[in-house]
């Protein structure tokens, strides 16, 4: 993916969340369902498979933040693949997504190591009223980010290169807003459409209208009750 993080990404997503956020895009993946749990191994075996070069990697939600044990595990993972001497990747950074703010998450020992193994975290909870598209008004930018509230935090060297700029919103020019990008799969279940990344507020019911008008009807979606 293009569209949570700089460059071509690996992205993870978390299943369960109980901090509901109001709006937020992903509400498919609140519910924690034991039945659809995956071994971390198992996700480091599909990073390690991945044919091409990748940039960085993603981790969102859900909360990733509420499986602390399974998410230290994770990035232990990760950093001991990027670390690795057969490893041809050059830079890859490690962002994390969070509903919760950073004084939160820097509270205690458990969270605190997670944060130690994260080159950046992009924290709080998605604020509908504070996505008003684009370029946030006191002249800083929503790249990456949900809502004008999430605050960007750089943990490293790696992610002060590369996440410094938006961390400092009133010296950043970056101007670049959300964006979105989309994937077809075609499953047993038939086919699913993805978008990934961070819409405008009211972009997604602007984008269902005009595939209704198209004729292109659509099932459940995940940012809708």
């Amino acid at each position: 993916m293009t569209t949570l993080g700089p460059g071509t990404r690996a992205g993870i997503w978390t299943q369960g969340c109980t901090l509901h956020c109001n709006g937020c895009l992903s509400r498919d993946t609140w519910d924690a369902d034991p039945r659809k749990a995956v071994p971390v191994e198992t996700v480091l075996g599909w990073l390690k498979s991945l044919p091409g070069r990748v940039d960085g990697v993603t981790i969102s939600g859900g909360e990733p933040f509420q499986q602390p044990a399974a998410l230290a595990a994770l990035l232990r993972g990760v950093r001991a693949w990027r670390d690795g001497h057969d490893h041809e990747t050059i830079a890859l950074d490690i962002l994390v997504y969070s509903g919760y703010v950073y004084s939160r998450l820097s509270r205690t020992a458990e969270t605190r190591e997670i944060l130690d193994m994260c080159d950046a975290v992009i924290a709080g909870p998605y604020v509908d009223r504070l996505n008003p598209g684009g370029r946030h008004s006191r002249g800083g930018s929503l790249l990456w980010r949900g809502s004008a509230n999430q605050r960007v935090v750089p943990l490293s060297p790696l992610g002060r290169e590369r996440y410094g700029a938006l961390a400092d919103i009133g010296k950043t020019e970056e101007v670049t807003g959300p964006r979105v990008q989309v994937s077809v799969d075609e499953g047993p279940e038939g086919r699913r459409v993805y978008y990934i990344g961070i819409p405008r507020r009211g972009d997604m019911d602007h984008l269902m209208s005009s595939l209704d008008r198209a004729g292109v009807r659509s099932g459940d979606v995940s940012w809708r009750p």
